[in-house]
């Protein structure tokens, strides 16, 4: 079964769904993992409260490509108000396959964009010019290099 679910993600990642930038978005944020260098910049088009289009950009591995390509299938269509409610759950439950810590943060990267873009947050706590602590998403892990 966990076979199936890396060529998902291998999927995902070579045919990325919703790649690309849309202009004058009307929500766009962008974030990275220094942990392993992952960037992403997630864009959406809202209107009457519902996202109508959503694009990604950005570089890293296959597990925070793959995850961006899902979580943009996913809220496409959705209203604003619902994206917040979107757990780690379930993008994990998204990829289907387990993770250790530092591939969690590149699983989880999309998420943290996406939410930083709804929520319209500038800044993580714990990420600020002092550097301390390790924001994630709300409730994220700490990690370490698997």
């Amino acid at each position: 079964m966990e076979d199936l679910y890396r060529e998902h993600i291998l999927d995902h990642y070579k045919h990325p769904r919703n790649r690309g930038t849309i202009e004058n978005p009307d929500i766009t944020f962008e974030d990275s993992n220094p942990l392993c260098g992952d960037e992403l910049r997630i864009d959406m088009r809202v209107e009457n409260g519902v996202v109508v289009d959503v694009k990604f950009s950005g570089n890293g591995c296959s597990i925070s490509q793959a995850a961006a390509s899902m979580l943009t299938e996913r809220i496409k269509g959705q209203p604003v108000e619902a994206l917040k409610g979107i757990s780690r759950e379930a993008i994990l439950e998204d990829l289907g396959i387990a993770l250790g810590p530092v591939r969690l943060k590149c699983a989880l990267l999309a998420l943290k964009v996406m939410k930083g873009g709804v929520y319209g947050i500038h800044e993580w706590p714990g990420e600020g010019p002092s550097g301390e602590g390790d924001a994630g998403e709300p409730g994220a892990e700490t990690g370490q290099r698997d």
